[in-house]
């Protein structure tokens, strides 16, 4: 298979990205350039066993001395504690600030180790090695790294660009199928945004590309990172043009937000954010319903949520209020001028935004019969954190949760049926019913 090669252009300094498959079995090769005299291979307990040691043999082979730091795997790990693990490791090892960090996994770990990079010694060089199609397509191109604050998604951070970035897609095929729709979310994203031509081709080809035919996935990735490349080199530290890249995050990190981290991947709340950004371009009068129906039907053939969860107004705002678009206290959104285009609009009349949600919205799942399970109880007025606890015991399951419904004594979830049962068991064994 042909290998692409891009190079990315910022202020900071030019950096390779390199797309092919079995890549990583060539990284001694790939990457020579970009090492320094020592390296840490920082991952987590899901990719290292599939990745870590292709990764210290070719280092081997260079003969780079190395050490590895395992993190746990989650968006839920994503903060101080899990950062100051790295962190440790790198002190443990002595670690210099020519030590090389490689990123490799997902992108919770890529955002993680920037970050780590970004601050350890006040700057040490790092490379991203990214294993899901979320991150190759997205969050290891362009320099953000962050981690996440309870208040909010990725607020803590800094903008620090990689020395080069390797994309083995043969790591794709050991993605769960859910992992690789949530990357699906953001290759939609960037039709959406920018590329009436790559939408129409993602709507004629989207069955060949969940199949993972490789020709058409590297075309995809490839021209992800081409965009994505295109946009940073003209606006490194978001600026401008580069704020249309968080097309459906505004809306999507809210999900994220009151669902607890986990709950829904990044991707699937980015995908439900894409069609409420479309439907408020839609009230705004720049797109038609039809569009806000394209952009929901590619989604859903990429077997991703196509409207968001159900709760409070009130809720919504208060989550938005705290993004990082937010500009002398007015919100900003990125929408469509038209499909293909992107623009910000500052939106002051919350009127519009609540038009954004019709009374109808909430998750349409294609396939599934839904259960409802409940948490009922007068208690609930003077207990704190009874949502997160269940929204966490569920995603500790891997149950997807598409309706959420609450009141004062009463928390309702929508779930997948034939996870009753389970998430019954769940339920009952993290708030201690299991003992009564």
């Amino acid at each position: 298979m042909t290998m692409h090669t891009l190079t990315v252009q910022t202020p900071s300094h030019p950096y390779p990205i390199f797309i092919g498959h079995d890549l990583i079995g060539q990284a001694d090769v790939l990457l020579k350039p970009y090492l320094g005299k020592k390296a840490a291979v920082i991952t987590n307990e899901t990719v290292a066993p599939l990745y870590l040691r292709a990764f210290q043999t070719a280092l081997d082979k260079l003969g780079i001395p190395h050490f590895s730091i395992i993190l746990p795997d989650g968006e839920e790990y994503k903060n101080w504690q899990t950062l100051n693990l790295i962190f440790d490791g790198l002190m443990q090892n002595r670690a210099e600030r020519k030590t090389t960090l490689i990123a490799l996994g997902g992108g919770v770990i890529g955002d993680m180790v920037g970050f780590a990079a970004a601050t350890y010694q006040r700057g040490a060089p790092f490379i991203q090695v990214p294993t899901t199609l979320l991150s190759q397509v997205d969050s290891s191109v362009g320099g953000k790294t962050a981690i996440n604050h309870p208040l909010g998604k990725n607020m803590i951070g800094a903008f620090y660009q990689p020395q080069a970035v390797l994309a083995d897609l043969s790591t794709l095929k050991t993605l769960p199928e859910r992992e690789l729709s949530a990357g699906m979310a953001e290759v939609i994203k960037y039709g959406a945004l920018g590329d009436i031509g790559f939408f129409e081709w993602l709507e004629q080809n989207m069955a060949d590309l969940m199949a993972q035919n490789q020709t058409k996935l590297a075309r995809a990735v490839y021209h992800c990172c081409k965009m994505k490349a295109d946009i940073v080199a003209q606006d490194e530290t978001e600026q401008g043009i580069r704020a249309w890249l968080n097309l459906g995050h505004t809306f999507g990190h809210a999900i994220e937000a009151e669902m607890g981290y986990g709950v829904w991947l990044h991707g699937e709340a980015v995908a439900a954010g894409c069609v409420l950004a479309a439907r408020l371009s839609e009230v705004l009068g720049k797109t038609t319903e039809n569009d806000t129906r394209r952009i929901a039907a590619l989604l859903e053939a990429a077997k991703l949520p196509s409207a968001p969860p159900k709760f409070a107004f009130e809720k919504w705002i208060g989550h938005m209020s705290h993004d990082k678009k937010v500009s002398s206290g007015v919100m900003r959104f990125v929408g469509l001028n038209r499909l293909g285009e992107a623009d910000i609009t500052k939106i002051t009349d919350m009127e519009i935004l609540r038009k954004t949600f019709p009374p109808e919205s909430g998750v349409v799942v294609h396939g599934s019969n839904i259960a409802k399970v409940s948490i009922v109880g007068v208690g609930m007025r003077s207990h704190a954190a009874v949502a997160s606890t269940m929204f966490q015991a569920l995603a500790k399951e891997n149950i997807n949760i598409h309706i959420i419904s609450t009141s004062e004594i009463k928390i309702s979830v929508g779930i997948d049926e034939k996870y009753l049962e389970l998430a019954v068991r769940a339920l009952h064994e993290a708030f201690g019913l299991d003992k009564a």
